[in-house]
């Protein structure tokens, strides 16, 4: 592989400024879908083609095929079957009660992910507070607990963890992070609580919705069969892999079996989507815009993306850090604007370098390292809406529902900065 020039970095800055800025200098221009197609290939394509011509087409195969496809298709997979469940909550959306439902996805992230969690409640969170004018907090925090922070605890919870269960760490140690889980989870809830009581009493002097009828039921749900469906996507997502199927480490296995677990669940998406009543999907008002929206800019940012990873990769025994604090913000930086699995990886890799001579030794490198990237990778996914596949979906979702969402910056500005990250330096300072 040739050595890239720094210049290779630049598309990956345009497709995260255009994120960013669009929406607020172009927004009628950004709303359309086919422009930010445009706006994605006219980035990625040249990138991949100057990586192409410098050597690195391997690289970007792998990055397109081998993390950008797979993720899409088990975004999708889960965005069709959690479409297919409708869960309706006869509850008033006080403080309380949307505490509890963040509690519930907070508990669900690490058993069955935190992209299928945040996809099965973003819908019925948003549709019990549909009523409320402040709701906007209740999303920043369902990203932050539910589709990051909560899938700390197994590898399932988060494929950067995943990656590091195939590398050697047994599956029962990521247990060992519940403090820092339990310490982050109730800080971000105590901060989301006294929120909510503020725009909650803010709303005309106290919220007064009243409770719908659902024959007196707290709860009812349709399309439960979908349960079923969900429960298999994380079987598969567990077992089909090439750490519980030997043929498919095979160099030399066929495509199919390269892809198996992708195939696998577009089948369970189908069979979701010819098995579920059209009513259910229509009572969620289903539409293919926000994994639109999500296909879409993630393939640019995965294409631009490869060039710094690259460099990540090529340089990571050249990066001064050494200790596991360093370790917990390097990972956690970087997994705020790239891909947290790699990132995880490549550090991972470096931690090995470091852990020679070294007696407290967990999947090839000394404990406290993998502590630290670790909890870097899962909690700093939340300090964009890039850092998490589920992110951009959760506020696509929302503002299809009408939530009006704060920007790329002003998420950051408003919320990483001031809210997440001082608790982030507290999880350092305490456990690190």
């Amino acid at each position: 592989m040739a050595e890239l020039s720094v210049f290779a970095l630049v598309p990956f800055v345009l497709m995260l400024a255009g994120i960013a800025v669009c929406p607020l200098i172009l927004p009628q221009w950004w709303e359309k879908n086919t422009n930010k197609i445009i706006y994605s290939l006219l980035l990625a394509l040249p990138t991949m083609l100057y990586l192409v011509l410098r050597g690195c087409s391997s690289e970007v195969i792998h990055q397109m095929f081998y993390d950008y496809l797979p993720f899409v298709v088990l975004v999708g997979t889960l965005f069709v079957v959690t479409g297919g469940i409708n869960i309706k909550l006869n509850m008033r959306p006080t403080p309380m009660v949307n505490s509890l439902l963040l509690v519930v996805g907070f508990l669900l992230a690490s058993l069955m992910g935190t992209t299928g969690a945040a996809l099965l409640l973003v819908r019925p969170l948003l549709e019990i507070n549909r009523e409320r004018r402040y709701k906007a907090h209740l999303v920043l925090f369902f990203i932050a607990l539910v589709a990051n922070c909560g899938g700390l605890l197994t590898p399932l919870g988060d494929p950067p963890l995943f990656m590091l269960f195939l590398r050697g760490v047994p599956f029962e140690w990521f247990l060992k992070l519940f403090p820092m889980w339990l310490f982050a989870g109730g800080a971000l809830l105590f901060l989301y609580f006294l929120s909510d009581i503020f725009y909650y009493n803010k709303e005309q002097g106290g919220f007064k919705a009243s409770v719908r009828e659902n024959d007196g039921a707290v709860i009812t749900c349709s399309g439960a069969r979908n349960f079923i469906y969900l429960l298999l996507v994380v079987l598969t997502v567990a077992f089909v892999n090439k750490g519980s199927l030997s043929f498919m480490a095979d160099e030399e296995a066929p495509l199919y079996v390269d892809f198996l677990r992708e195939i696998v669940l577009l089948a369970i998406a189908a069979v979701s989507w010819l098995t579920t009543d059209s009513k259910v999907r229509a009572t969620n008002s289903f539409s293919w815009a926000p994994l639109n929206e999500v296909v879409v800019l993630f393939f640019g940012v995965f294409a631009t993306m490869t060039p710094a990873l690259l460099f990540l990769q090529s340089s990571t025994g050249e990066i001064g850090i050494n200790t596991p604090a360093e370790f917990y913000y390097a990972t956690g930086f970087l997994s705020s604007f790239l891909d947290n699995t790699p990132t995880a990886v490549a550090f991972h890799a470096l931690a090995i370098r470091f852990s020679e001579g070294c007696t407290d030794i967990v999947g090839g490198v000394r404990e406290g390292y993998l502590v630290a990237v670790s909890l870097g990778a899962v909690f700093f996914g939340s300090m964009t809406y890039i850092g998490n596949g589920p992110n951009f979906m959760v506020k696509a979702i929302a503002e299809r529902r009408g939530v009006k969402m704060p920007g790329f910056i002003a998420y950051i500005l408003l919320f990483s900065l001031p809210v997440l990250l001082p608790i982030f330096i507290l999880v350092q300072l305490l456990f690190l």
